[in-house]
């Protein structure tokens, strides 16, 4: 069954693996692109999310969001994903890519309005986009299936000892998604701190096709948290849990944010043992089988 989706993302080096499953997997049915500050700007989030776009040739809209958290300053990371957000490779040059001049909470409303099949939100970068439509536009909430989230985390963080970057961008936004009574999988730093891919695996998918080059330049500039010991490559496993989510450990929990703490602003409060889950969390895969599904989802890509 093929999945309608909608990617919302700051790429970011890890979005740029996701995404480019998501263009060219027979499963994956991507409505637009959506981007938000985060990584970087939201200037060049976008102009990212369209060298993707012109990479693969694909017509899927590129719609620019939010460029500012809802209340707290703007943080990045280009330490970790470079000056421009996806360092490492050469991309064609492109010109004239028309930019609709609809912002993209509109857009996202306007597509999942018309939609005949409720959609899944793909939400790899801060929810500050997620959070403006569902407080905006609360209508949409009866036609989305799902919003699979990259954040969060049941122990450590990695931009602060408990939070998570794509949270602690803005935790005001990520209350309000958590809590908009609607189907939540959070996707947090431990499935990918137990799901590395080695290194010697990130030069074999250089050998596998154009993107799996394109992937590999960008992944020599990655310089994510213990880079030595392996890729963590958080944003792709959204992608993997909807083509194989059977390959994962998921359990019911009930996640809060927290806002006020000054050393704790921006951690995921995870109640495994509550009796009114919020969400499901994707904890740990059950098996290698990922690498292999991550090959097999490559293998579609030009």
């Amino acid at each position: 069954m093929v999945i309608p989706i909608i990617i919302d993302t700051d790429p970011g080096i890890d979005d740029a693996a996701a995404i480019s499953l998501a263009l060219s997997h027979p499963n994956m049915e991507v409505k637009m692109i959506s981007t938000v500050n985060g990584n970087v700007n939201v200037d060049k989030t976008t102009n990212n999310a369209l060298k993707l776009v012109h990479f693969f040739d694909s017509k899927v809209p590129v719609y620019k969001g939010a460029a500012r958290p809802l209340i707290s300053d703007p943080v990045d990371a280009a330490e970790v994903h470079g000056e421009s957000g996806m360092d490492g490779y050469d991309f064609e040059s492109f010109e004239n890519h028309h930019i609709p001049q609809t912002n993209s909470i509109e857009a996202i409303k306007d597509e999942i309005m018309k939609s005949s099949y409720p959609i899944t939100i793909v939400a790899i970068g801060p929810l500050t986009n997620i959070a403006l439509l569902l407080a905006t536009y609360p209508e949409v909430k009866s036609n989305i299936n799902q919003i699979v989230i990259m954040g969060g985390s049941s122990g450590r963080g990695n931009v602060t000892p408990l939070a998570e970057f794509n949270i602690y961008c803005d935790p005001e936004a990520a209350n309000i998604v958590f809590n908009a009574q609607i189907p939540v999988v959070m996707i947090g730093l431990d499935l990918a701190r137990k799901a590395m891919f080695s290194h010697d695996f990130i030069k074999e998918i250089k050998q596998v096709n154009q993107t799996g080059n394109m992937l590999y330049h960008l992944l020599q500039h990655y310089r994510t948290e213990n880079v030595h010991e392996g890729i963590k490559l958080y944003d792709v496993f959204t992608i993997l849990y909807l083509i194989n989510p059977d390959i994962f450990n998921v359990y019911d929990a009930n996640v809060q944010i927290e806002l006020h703490g000054l050393l704790t602003k921006g951690a995921t409060v995870v109640d495994f043992e509550s009796l009114e889950p919020n969400c499901k969390v994707v904890h740990s895969p059950i098996s290698t089988h990922y690498q292999d599904l991550f090959l097999n989802a490559l293998s579609y890509c030009k």
